[in-house]
C-alpha cells in the first residue's frame, strides 16, 4: 500500500468499509440553474468564460492581475527539479500562472503528473477543468478523473499500477459539493452580465450618432397636417448623410420653415444606468478579490494609495491562492518527496517589503530570544548557534 492510499485509506477511517460515504447526488455549480423556475439561467462554463474573460476588460485584468502575480511570486529555495516544473510554460504562462486562473475562474484545477525514468515526476501538465470530472465509486469517493475532449475519453486512476499518484486535483471551498470546487466567475456572472449590456448600450448609442441631444418638432403655426411622406424622407436621409457620425459632430444645421429644434438633456434614469456599469464593475473586482482602485474604477477610496491598495491585494488575495496551490502540489508530490514543502518567499515580494522590515526590526531588537528562535520567527531554518 503506498503513502497516498494510506493517508487516504486513514482519512477516510481506516478504508472503504468504514468510511463515511458522501453524497453522489451532488450539487454543483457547472451545468445545474441555481433557482427555480427559470429566474436565472444554468452556469455554463465556457460561455461564462467568453463572456467574462474574453468580453469583459474588467473581469479579464482582474483575473489577469492575481494569475500573473501568483505565477511571478518568488518561492522559497526549493529542489531545482520541482522549481523548474513549477515555472515551465503552459497555455501561454508558467503553471501556477495557469493554476491559478483555473482556480479563479472554475474553482478547480487538475495537474497531471507526467513520469519519467524511476516512475519519478518528470513534469506537471494542468488539464482543463471543464473537460475533467469526477469518476466515484460505490461510496461515492472519487476512484478516477475522466477527461473528455469531444468524442474521446480517458480515464485517469488515482494511482497507477505501482500505486504512485497519476493526477493532483486542488479545488476552492464548495459548501454544498462533495467534489467540486465554487469558482469566483459563478459569482461575477451576474455583474459581468451589467456590465456587458451597459457596454453594447453605449456602443448601440454610439452607432446611432451617440444619445439623441435634441428633437426635430414640426410647428406650422394652425395648419395641422404634418410633413409629407416625401418631405419626411428627404429631411430623414439629410439628417443621416449630413449631421450623424463622429465626422459631422459640431455642423451647424439648416431647418426649413416650420422645424424647431428641441434640446434634451441627461435624464435622472440615464444617470443611473451609468452609476450602474460604474456598480457592476465594482462587483467583478469584488469577487475576483482585487481592489477596485488597481483597476481604474471610479467612486472607490477605500484604500488611501495604490501601495496599500496593492499591500491589500497580496495578503488578502494572492498569498491564500497561491498557499492553496502550492500546499496541494506538496501534498501531491510528497510520495516522491517527502520532506517537500513550498512556499512564498515573504522577503522577496516588493509589496511587502515594509512589513517585513517592521518584522525584522521587531525580531532583532528582541534581546530575550535566542538566534534559532530568530530566525523560526523569520521563517528561516535553525543554525544550530543558539548564542
Amino acid at each position: 500500500m503506498s503513502f497516498i492510499h494510506s493517508l487516504r485509506a486513514a482519512f477516510k477511517g481506516g478504508g472503504g468499509a468504514t468510511a463515511v460515504p458522501i453524497g453522489r447526488g451532488f450539487h454543483s455549480a457547472w451545468g445545474w440553474t441555481h433557482e427555480r423556475g427559470g429566474a436565472r439561467q444554468p452556469f455554463e462554463y465556457r460561455s461564462a468564460v467568453r463572456h467574462a474573460f474574453l468580453d469583459n476588460p474588467v473581469a479579464q485584468r482582474a483575473v489577469r492581475i492575481v494569475a500573473e502575480g501568483v505565477g511571478n511570486a518568488p518561492l522559497s529555495d526549493t529542489a531545482p527539479q520541482i522549481a523548474a516544473m513549477l515555472r515551465a510554460a503552459q497555455d501561454g504562462g508558467s503553471l501556477m500562472e495557469t493554476l491559478a486562473a483555473h482556480l479563479l475562474l472554475h474553482g478547480n484545477a487538475f495537474v497531471q503528473i507526467g513520469k519519467g525514468a524511476g516512475n519519478r515526476p518528470a513534469s506537471l501538465f494542468a488539464l482543463r477543468p471543464e473537460r475533467v470530472s469526477v469518476v466515484q465509486g460505490e461510496d461515492g469517493w472519487p476512484v478516477a478523473y475522466r477527461y473528455r475532449v469531444g468524442d474521446a475519453v480517458r480515464d485517469i486512476p488515482l494511482e497507477d499500477e505501482d500505486g504512485w499518484p497519476c493526477l493532483i486535483h486542488l479545488k476552492a471551498f464548495h459548501p454544498a459539493d462533495d467534489h467540486y470546487g465554487a469558482g469566483c466567475l459563478s459569482a461575477a456572472e451576474q455583474a459581468v452580465a451589467i456590465h456587458n449590456e451597459a457596454a453594447r448600450w453605449n456602443l448601440a448609442l454610439l452607432e446611432n450618432a451617440a444619445r439623441p441631444s435634441g428633437a426635430l418638432v414640426y410647428d406650422n403655426g394652425s395648419d395641422t397636417a404634418g410633413l409629407t411622406s416625401d418631405q419626411f424622407d428627404r429631411l430623414k436621409a439629410e439628417l443621416s448623410s449630413a449631421y450623424q457620425g463622429g465626422g459631422n459632430a459640431g455642423r451647424p444645421m439648416l431647418l426649413e420653415g416650420g422645424l424647431r429644434w428641441q434640446s434634451l438633456s441627461l435624464s435622472p434614469a440615464d444617470m443611473d444606468f451609468a452609476e450602474l456599469k460604474a456598480a457592476a464593475a465594482r462587483d467583478i473586482a469584488l469577487a475576483f478579490g482585487v481592489p477596485p482602485m488597481l483597476l481604474g474604477l471610479p467612486g472607490d477610496n477605500t484604500y488611501s494609495n495604490y501601495r496599500e491598495a496593492n499591500r491589500a491585494l497580496w495578503r488578502l488575495t494572492l498569498l491564500p491562492l497561491a498557499g492553496k496551490i502550492l500546499d496541494g502540489l506538496s501534498q501531491g508530490l510528497s510520495p516522491w518527496f517527502p520532506d517537500l514543502s513550498l512556499s512564498v518567499d515573504l522577503d522577496r515580494v516588493p509589496a511587502l517589503a515594509e512589513d517585513r522590515e517592521k518584522l525584522w526590526a521587531q525580531v532583532s531588537g528582541a534581546d530575550f530570544l535566542t538566534a534559532d528562535e530568530k530566525r523560526a520567527m523569520l521563517g528561516l531554518a535553525p543554525s544550530g548557534d543558539n548564542t
